[in-house]
């Protein structure tokens, strides 16, 4: 495992979170709280889907992150023919030593983009599943660490059915938040517009504002950042509450209280803050709960969202009775 570099205070990852942000706004217009929340969530350490309808950016908002960040960048297009070894690599003859190599596939990278990863087989879907948990892939008996950092973006299109596999709940569970980008109002659409002609070329670039070593002291910086114990079981609380639903068959797991608890405290630390708050876990709660949750099928057939389910357990769910010294003058102030 590589060293980890020293830890960058709140203040230096609050500058260069957003620096990032503004970079990425510049060429991926009107999603400033999607790609947000998708920073937070690469700082807690975690994988990111976009699930949305085609054209929106999810791609171009995944590739721009990578080269804001300074990471290296793999795009794959899932297909129902793909193989595990087309993402994890494989082992090659080569006759000049009569010996076996590793080829390494394009899991390889810093930030893998799974484009439309529900177009491909739960075989090749579930080849990622020990990269994204453990940071490595093995290949027939042989185990390959992956670099780090090491973050996976992948996209789904949740309204065509024909030719796709739905993701299983163990691989929805390995991604921390699952995002809707949305249609841009008007005055963003028509930016798109301008910004398109004017660059006079297709693909848009993003110059980085940090690399691969800063990423992982920004990390670093995050992880230093303690939490109430008030907070913590608010996490505990919302999901418990999913569990208990009337609506839901199978809620939250720990790992999504967990998310919460670690995407809250990354959005804190952007906000340049080295505390949470309340309101830092109920705006990531929907996107770190929602795909979670397995709805009954009375909930299903009567067009119950999991989004929903989880908007009414924070509407119900009471907040911290009580917060530390800092959180109390953050909210008063």
């Amino acid at each position: 495992m590589p060293n980890i570099p020293a830890p960058l205070p709140v203040s230096e990852v609050a500058r260069l979170g957003a620096d990032v942000l503004d970079r990425v706004e510049s060429v991926v217009v009107g999603m400033r709280e999607p790609l947000t929340l998708a920073l937070a969530t690469i700082l807690a350490g975690g994988h990111v889907l976009f699930e949305d309808v085609p054209g929106l950016g999810k791609t171009l908002a995944a590739r721009s992150i990578a080269s804001a960040v300074g990471l290296d960048f793999r795009r794959l297009q899932c297909t129902p023919d793909l193989l595990p070894s087309d993402i994890t690599g494989s082992f090659v003859y080569l006759p000049q030593s009569a010996e076996f190599e590793f080829r390494p596939g394009p899991v390889f990278t810093g930030l893998f983009l799974a484009d439309e990863i529900n177009r491909t087989s739960p075989k090749t879907q579930s080849a990622l599943l020990e990269a994204m948990a453990e940071g490595q892939v093995s290949v027939e008996g042989s185990s390959f660490p992956l670099p780090r950092p090491f973050h996976v973006v992948a996209t789904a299109n949740p309204i065509e059915s024909e030719g796709t596999y739905a993701l299983p709940e163990a691989q929805l569970d390995r991604f921390m938040v699952r995002l809707s980008v949305g249609y841009p109002d008007a005055a963003g659409e028509q930016r798109v517009l301008l910004a398109r002609v004017a660059r006079r070329h297709e693909v848009a670039t993003v110059e980085p504002a940090t690399d691969a070593e800063t990423l992982l002291a920004m990390q670093s910086g995050v992880e230093l950042v303690d939490v109430d114990p008030d907070i913590a079981a608010y996490c505990v609380a919302l999901a418990t509450a999913t569990r208990r639903h009337r609506s839901v068959e199978v809620g939250a797991s720990p790992r999504g209280s967990q998310g919460l608890l670690l995407v809250a405290r990354a959005l804190a630390v952007l906000a340049g803050r080295d505390f949470v708050l309340p309101d830092d876990v109920k705006r990531v709660a929907v996107p770190v709960l929602a795909h979670r949750l397995t709805l009954t099928v009375a909930a299903w057939t009567s067009g119950v969202s999991p989004q929903e389910v989880v908007a009414e357990v924070v509407a119900s769910v009471p907040g911290p009775p009580a917060v530390g010294t800092r959180e109390r003058q953050a909210a008063q102030g």
